[in-house]
């Protein structure tokens, strides 16, 4: 019977993703996430799911460590907004993984233990569906907005009551988002009565739908991942060790900062972004990156000048502005425009302390990159103070900066500050020429060895060598 369904299924068109207790990467997740982890972005898995069929063709190239990017996404969601329902729910959870679904999904025999039954239910019912194991961090924090423009109407976010009340027409889009929270084992909820509630959600929400009988297609995927794995080296071997050490604390992945007017025009990012003043250091990055109300005041931008003003209210117990200043110019010699960062003011009480950063650039049509950025000679001074000596020290750790030809919130390809020739390089080709001039010193000394023309014959008188003195 189970055959005969598969088989008319098959005849019907119809691609349909396996159920999550049925998927084939799950027995292998520990591989996956360990080759995910060698990356230094964090990655989510991404279930979609719709009413309307033939939506997804089998996901490629989805083996074991494959991790998907914004433009493969893209090519998935794309068919989907296009062809499918114009109504689109994003259940959006705080941290999400695929060891979650290994967990706790039943995945070892005991389904009826399952915390996803109703997305279980979904996606064996569902005409279309497709499972990401890993979707890139940067693609999945720009999914909201992505919708949004594909659809051309505002995320909404609903919740249960809400959505009763909504009156959804099916040749109208809507984009409605919905919050579903996770909680470590540490807080008032074990994380399987959390997904277990979320995932209740999940089936009242497509029960609401079902009743209303409106089309829709659905996505689940996590802001972060709840579990990331440390390092590659606890496969390669030494487990005994790795498991008596503590967990190193993972580094922190955020959005760039995005100063948009009709559009994004300005992005700016950065691992670590330290300040000091008068020798006192603060760090700026969590207060910069990730922050829904940070103060871009006094920004601009047109086609040949961009400023990016950061403002701080509270930094040194006074209001402090950053503002990057960068030009746009067109160079005959290269017959194409290169930008500069002019110089960097940052403005406190009434005075405005200069930084001059010229050798920031590159071509308009790409971004610049840099390992380091800062106004002391630690690690290369980009920055370098208009008065000598200055109060304030900054420092930029991965910097990133393009503030022209952007194209929506993500960097183009990166100018890179790096020279050509790295000190390995340098080293590595003194070496060879030094190796080579003594196999050269050493050939011409074969070279100009000569054979004797002359030998002792034990039947005739003795050779006799004239001493030279």
């Amino acid at each position: 019977m189970m055959a005969a369904a598969a088989a008319a299924r098959v005849r019907a068109g119809t691609r349909r993703g396996p159920a999550l207790w049925q998927m084939p990467w799950l027995p292998l997740v520990a591989v996956a996430v360990v080759a995910a982890a060698s990356a230094a972005e964090q990655q989510v898995p991404l279930v979609l799911w719709s009413s309307d069929r033939n939506l997804w063709a089998p996901a490629a190239n989805t083996h074991e460590g494959h991790i998907t990017s914004d433009r493969q996404l893209s090519t998935y969601l794309d068919p989907a907004l296009e062809l499918g329902p114009r109504n689109v729910l994003l259940f959006l959870q705080d941290k999400l993984s695929v060891e979650d679904f290994t967990a706790y999904g039943g995945v070892f025999g005991n389904k009826q233990d399952s915390a996803f039954s109703n997305l279980e239910n979904a996606l064996d019912l569902a005409p279309s569906s497709l499972v990401l194991p890993a979707v890139d961090w940067y693609a999945v924090s720009t999914l909201t907005t992505y919708l949004q423009e594909k659809l051309g109407a505002s995320p909404l976010h609903v919740d249960l009551a809400t959505l009763r009340e909504l009156k959804l027409n099916a040749s109208l889009p809507a984009l409605l988002l919905i919050r579903l929270p996770y909680t470590a084992s540490s807080g008032l909820m074990a994380p399987k009565e959390v997904l277990t509630a979320n995932d209740e959600v999940i089936g009242q929400v497509l029960s609401t739908l079902k009743s209303e009988e409106v089309p829709y297609t659905a996505a689940l995927t996590a802001v972060r991942p709840s579990r990331v794995a440390r390092d590659v080296a606890m496969v390669a071997g030494g487990l005994g060790r790795q498991l008596l050490q503590r967990p190193s604390a993972s580094a922190a992945t955020h959005p760039p900062v995005s100063y948009n007017d009709t559009a994004p025009r300005i992005l700016f990012w950065a691992q670590n972004f330290s300040v000091a003043y008068g020798g006192r250091w603060e760090d700026l990055t969590s207060l910069t990156f990730g922050v829904q109300d940070l103060n871009l005041t006094g920004s601009f931008w047109n086609d040949s000048v961009a400023w990016l003003a950061l403002t701080y209210d509270q930094l040194f117990g006074t209001m402090v502005t950053f503002k990057f200043i960068l030009a746009n110019r067109f160079y005959q010699v290269s017959a194409r425009h290169w930008f500069t960062l002019e110089r960097l003011e940052i403005h406190s009480n009434g005075s405005i302390a200069s930084f001059n950063a010229s050798q920031v650039t590159g071509p308009s049509i790409y971004s610049f990159h840099c390992e380091y950025v800062n106004s002391h000679n630690k690690n290369g001074d980009l920055l370098v103070p208009s008065t000598q000596p200055s109060l304030w020290q900054l420092t930029f750790q991965d910097f990133q900066i393009q503030a022209f030809n952007v194209t929506g919130e993500r960097f183009s390809y990166a100018s890179d500050c790096a020279g050509f020739f790295s000190p390995g390089i340098w080293m590595g080709l003194l070496t060879s020429l030094f190796m080579l001039f003594i196999f050269t010193y050493g050939l011409h000394m074969i070279l100009g060895l000569k054979t004797m023309d002359r030998f002792d014959d034990h039947k005739g008188p003795t050779i006799a060598l004239t001493q030279i003195v």
